[in-house]
């Protein structure tokens, strides 16, 4: 870890440490300002889709879909191939790049009227393939910057971005879209991947080794994790609580909105509720982890992520007493997913080796990605069979069961983080 400049000196001495190192500093700075691009994209991408082409349900599902496919269809090549060519910063600029190129062609094609929902569906694919190479790539890069040590820390200072993202960048994304129109709101995010590129360009960490080629690297990932006894009840606790999540949230809107009778301005501070939940989230999981130990810190946050879900079949009675039943939601279900991800990003980069971290990284993402769009295929299943309340008690029950998964493997017992194990 580089000495830090001068000027870093001079920051507050109560600026966390990593934040004083130049090299994570500008990692940081780059990210932060990507995550407040994907609030704007998470907006303005589907907005061109209603407002510029006027799309029909069908075709917003497979814009959804193109997004969200090359999780599952390319992640395990890009692990292995990142990890036998290394040089991961290069891969993530060109990523950035990549995605800033694709995504500025929408507003020109658009100016050109020349738009079509072929153009957006190929924008989504591709730049899903570039982003499955980013992060990919990504958690090498992390533990080049970040001293093992300050894993949590640094996990915390990235997802509390994250989490700020969420309270200010679709407020931010409306505001482009209303003045500049959605095609050209995407313009922003475009520039938010080439400030990342710049910043990543700025720095210069030294970087694992690469992979020898040999048989059966695409699926080294996969047996990686079936063999690590940590690493299969973590994945098999966080797909379980993602699937039951993507139940849930498939029908949630529907449910405030036509049985709870909650308007459009209040859901949306409503689930402004749940970013800050996550920022309260990211500041405290360093502390949680320290007095409580890293592996029962996950386990917490396998718990606090789901459980207020129960919240929401809940709900009724008096106006205000439902108004804060769901905010309470939002709230603890940002803060747990902060708590999750913070420390299951740590024991996953403790624990895994650097020869195959892009590739376990692309097989956690092919499994971890892969339920997601299950879960919300069976979200509109079960509403319509059960209807809607019901199907949310299921999605609740099912979401806290995923933390069964850790409590017979080494995770409880985890104090520290975990030693590597190759």
């Amino acid at each position: 870890m580089e000495e830090a400049h001068p000027a870093a000196g001079r920051l507050s001495r109560w600026s966390p440490p990593l934040l004083r190192d130049r090299s994570f500093r500008r990692f940081w700075a780059g990210q932060t300002i990507s995550h407040f691009g994907d609030q704007v994209n998470g907006i303005a991408l589907p907005l061109v889709g209603v407002l510029a082409l006027d799309a029909s349900p069908a075709e917003m599902g497979y814009l959804g879909a193109a997004g969200v496919a090359p999780a599952l269809l390319v992640s395990l090549h890009a692990g292995a191939f990142v990890d036998r060519r290394g040089r991961r910063r290069l891969t993530m600029i060109v990523a950035d790049v990549g995605r800033a190129l694709l995504l500025a062609t929408i507003p020109v094609a658009y100016w050109l009227d020349a738009l079509t929902f072929a153009h957006l569906y190929a924008v989504a694919f591709l730049t899903g393939v570039f982003t499955a190479f980013f992060f990919v790539s990504y958690n090498t890069l992390f533990v080049s910057l970040v001293p093992r040590e300050r894993y949590v820390e640094g996990n915390s200072l990235l997802n509390g971005s994250r989490a700020f993202s969420f309270v200010a960048g679709p407020s931010v994304g409306g505001g482009l879209v209303q003045a500049l129109s959605a095609p050209f709101a995407l313009l922003a995010d475009a520039l938010s991947f080439v400030a990342s590129a710049l910043f990543l360009r700025s720095i210069d960490p030294d970087e694992p080794p690469t992979a020898e080629p040999a048989p059966g690297q695409f699926t080294e990932g996969l047996r990686y994790i079936r063999r690590s006894a940590t690493l299969l009840a973590a994945l098999a606790a966080t797909a379980t609580i993602n699937f039951f999540n993507f139940v849930f949230f498939a029908l949630f809107i529907l449910y405030a909105t036509r049985q709870l009778d909650v308007s459009a301005g209040l859901l949306g501070l409503i689930l402004g509720a749940g970013a800050v939940g996550g920022l309260v989230g990211s500041v405290a999981a360093g502390r949680i982890s320290r007095r409580l130990g890293v592996g029962p810190a996950f386990i917490l946050g396998c718990v606090l992520f789901p459980a207020p879900f129960l919240l929401v079949p809940l709900a009724g009675g008096p106006r205000p007493l439902v108004l804060a039943l769901l905010f309470a939601f939002e709230f603890g279900t940002g803060f747990g997913v902060m708590l999750l991800d913070i420390t299951s990003g740590a024991i996953k980069q403790a624990l895994v080796p650097d020869r195959i971290r892009s590739r376990v990284t692309g097989a956690y993402m092919v499994v971890n990605f892969g339920v997601r769009p299950l879960g919300a295929l069976a979200g509109g299943a079960l509403g319509t069979a059960i209807g809607l309340k019901p199907t949310l008690w299921v999605a609740a029950v099912g979401g806290l069961a995923g933390v069964l998964f850790l409590l017979a493997s080494p995770i409880p017992g985890l104090r520290e983080l975990p030693d590597t194990v190759d």
